[in-house]
């Protein structure tokens, strides 16, 4: 049998923890086994109507060739109107890069900017796939954890302070996050800013669910704090907020020679995202308003009718202020929890130590309320609540 020389880059990284889970769920279905799938950070809400009809629409008039590698100019304007709306004015078209899924931009931006041996920063507990993009393009890893601060920041900026250094390149900050639907405070955020100003540093912002916050929290946006407008790359998408995981499109907003550089890559990866999807972001940004507070109110019933279960249970969960996650405390083996979990209670979950924070099993509570209960019950006749 022939034996193949894998590059090094692919050698640094294991499969997807949160796909793996999902993968498993998907052959306990095809075998006929009912699966709570509460692993996958997918909307359970079908792509607003008016998205659909203007992807329709677009195909009915002809929009399925390449584009410009950045993206159509009507969507680039559309992003830079939004971004100016959040109090982003440093990026206008020319400062936005369309592309196929956030992961995407956020991939091009690890590879446009980190070498072999450049430091990054990650905090704990990090979604799965920046420690992977960042290994791949080469990076040496430090990270913080927040664990022990109910995944906050703002008090484990001490730690942060320690951790990073003139030879810091870039820190990662993913507010409301994922895994743990975090918020980071506007001091927390001012704590970050003067960390890159001393160390002269890059600040990656991924901010995938900024619109999916909760009691009313305003998230502001690391960029538009005063010494960050050329030092923030903010990351944001369609798939989280409009229910467009399977459309496959994002963006990301930097200085103009980033975006160039970026482009680079962009045109000899993925050269464009797909034409009509890109009209169909158009309509999202500017004509959804509604269906966006409408499926965030419905994850805020969700979110505050696990909190109130697993209370009546005597379980402590810290309460998410965004996002569709939470961390749900358990074993210290966590990997072992979550395969009893799917395995005897075919509720399918994450372990947090996937995440870098191990005691943990991370939920998605993007699913009916129904089927949260569901998913309790079955965790408790498994004896694993």
């Amino acid at each position: 049998m022939t034996e193949y020389d894998f590059a090094d880059r692919v050698e640094r990284v294991s499969p997807s923890a949160t796909l793996a889970i999902s993968n498993k769920a998907a052959e306990l279905e095809a075998d006929g086994i009912d699966v709570v799938d509460l692993s996958v950070g997918a909307p359970d809400f079908d792509t607003p109507q008016n998205i659909k009809d203007a992807a329709e629409e677009a195909l009915e008039a002809g929009h399925t060739g390449y584009t410009s590698s950045p993206g159509i100019p009507k969507l680039r304007e559309a992003i830079a109107e939004k971004f100016a709306a959040d109090g982003l004015d440093q990026y206008g078209p020319e400062n936005v890069m369309v592309t196929p899924g956030g992961k995407q931009g956020l991939f091009e931006l690890f590879q446009t900017l980190i070498q072999e041996g450049d430091e990054v920063v990650l905090l704990d507990p990090a979604w799965v796939s920046y420690e992977a993009m960042a290994k791949i393009a080469g990076a040496d890893l430090k990270r913080v954890d927040t664990a022990a601060h109910d995944f906050q920041l703002e008090p484990a900026l001490d730690d942060l302070t320690e951790t990073v250094s003139d030879e810091t390149d870039m820190l990662v900050v993913n507010s409301p996050g994922n895994p743990h639907g975090a918020v980071y405070s506007d001091a927390a955020l001012e704590g970050v800013r003067d960390l890159a100003v001393e160390h002269d540093m890059l600040v990656i912002s991924d901010e995938i669910y900024k619109e999916i916050v909760y009691d009313d929290v305003e998230m502001t946006s690391l960029g538009t704090l005063d010494g960050m407008e050329d030092r923030t790359l903010t990351l944001n998408g369609f798939s989280k907020a409009y229910a467009m995981t399977g459309w496959r499109l994002g963006y990301f907003g930097a200085p103009e020679e980033i975006v160039e550089q970026a482009g680079k890559i962009h045109g000899h990866s993925v050269s464009c995202a797909v034409n009509f999807v890109q009209h169909a972001g158009v309509e999202a940004l500017q004509n959804t308003d509604e269906a966006v507070v409408e499926m965030r109110d419905a994850f805020e019933r969700r979110r505050d009718f696990l909190i109130d279960e697993f209370e009546s249970r005597g379980v402590d969960i810290v309460e998410p202020k965004g996002a569709f996650y939470m961390m749900l405390p358990v074993d210290d083996d966590d990997q072992a929890w979550c395969e009893d979990a799917i395995g005897g209670a075919h509720v399918a979950t994450v372990p947090g130590s996937a995440f870098g924070t191990p005691g943990y099993a991370r939920l998605s509570y993007a699913k009916s309320t129904d089927r949260l209960q569901e998913a309790l019950d079955r965790l408790e006749e498994a004896d694993l609540l």
